[in-house]
């Protein structure tokens, strides 16, 4: 256990475009200090720690081996993450992992059995729980304001130029914009819905002339018998204020980049309830349920099988993709 009056020791593996987030939102944290950075790029490990008043090291173990880290993020390229979160809880640490926390189920069990055995905290981080908004929506959904939920809908369509990108190789992100924005696009469903029994993947397009699925539309379906259509891309961008929206029987819940408002169907008016996305501060709260959970002070928002279950998922919607048809998630 870290002594209470003691900050949380951080190391941060991978120095990319999302560990700067994570970088951000440590700043914001005062249960937590930055103690080391590492990167196989180890030009962009001292970038990262540049100011910082930290070492960079070019090699992982490097870091993993220090006796001043009691915990570890972990930003690499998804294809690295069962060695290098594996190699970190058998160093006794507490692992962060970025989604997905690894790229097969069987992977992801044996990260959470190393995890188990070693008594260590593995998370995988998934930013959509810890946005206020989204919160508040579960709260929402908790009170019974929209009845049962019938159909949960999610957008994440914006053009970006993937080329060049890690995220678009197969052989380092294990697929496309399905297995990248789509376990954000689960993990949320699972928050509000439960587990999800079946699904269906289609593919769309392939604008990018990308190795990997730069469009797709995914169908599911929950233990409870809720719907669920989202839609993925990379290359087409959908004029949305809501990025989710929920449809129970009662009312609807519409969860925005600017703001969230819910209205029920008695009723004409809608009743606002947040104030938008803020990417920093959901990194920001998503830290302190990790350090607060090593602590022992709260439980982890996200469990290891809420892991496993998006993984899981992924798995299927691949599969089911290659298949063309509706797939029970096993």
């Amino acid at each position: 256990m870290i002594p209470e009056a003691s900050p949380l020791r951080l190391g941060l593996l991978g120095c990319g475009r999302i560990a700067a987030t994570h970088l951000d939102a440590v700043e914001r944290v005062p249960e937590c200090r930055l103690v080391a950075v590492a990167d196989v790029d180890e030009a962009a490990a001292r970038r990262a720690a540049a100011g910082r008043g930290v070492p960079a090291h070019g090699d992982p173990r490097r870091l993993i081996e220090a006796d001043a880290v009691d915990a570890v993020i972990v930003c690499t390229p998804p294809a690295s993450h069962a060695a290098l979160a594996g190699a970190c809880l058998d160093a006794g640490l507490h692992v962060l992992c970025e989604k997905p926390l690894a790229l097969t189920s069987e992977e992801a069990r044996e990260l959470v059995a190393r995890a188990r055995a070693a008594e260590r905290l593995l998370m995988m981080a998934s930013k959509f729980r810890y946005v206020d908004d989204v919160i508040k929506a579960r709260g929402l959904v908790d009170s019974g304001v929209l009845g049962e939920i019938v159909l949960y809908e999610n957008v994440f369509c914006s053009r970006v130029d993937m080329r060049g990108r890690w995220n678009a190789r197969p052989e380092a992100a294990g697929g496309g914009v399905l297995i990248d924005n789509g376990t954000h696009s689960v993990d949320v469903a699972r928050f509000f819905l439960g587990p999800i029994a079946e699904v269906r993947a289609e593919e769309g397009l392939r604008v990018q002339e990308l190795e990997v699925e730069d469009t797709c539309r995914l169908h599911l379906r929950s233990a409870s018998g809720a719907m669920g259509a989202v839609d993925l891309s990379w290359s087409i961008h959908k004029e949305r204020e809501a990025y989710i929206e929920l449809f129970g029987a009662e009312g609807v819940i519409s969860i925005g980049w600017g703001g969230s408002r819910y209205r029920q169907s008695r009723d004409h008016e809608w009743v606002a309830f947040g104030d938008g996305y803020d990417k920093v501060a959901a990194f920001a709260r998503q830290l302190r349920n990790f350090a607060g959970s090593i602590r022992g002070a709260e439980a982890p928002q996200i469990t290891s099988e809420d892991a496993l279950e998006s993984v899981r998922v992924i798995e299927t919607a691949y599969r089911s993709m290659q298949a063309d048809r509706w797939l029970r998630v096993r």
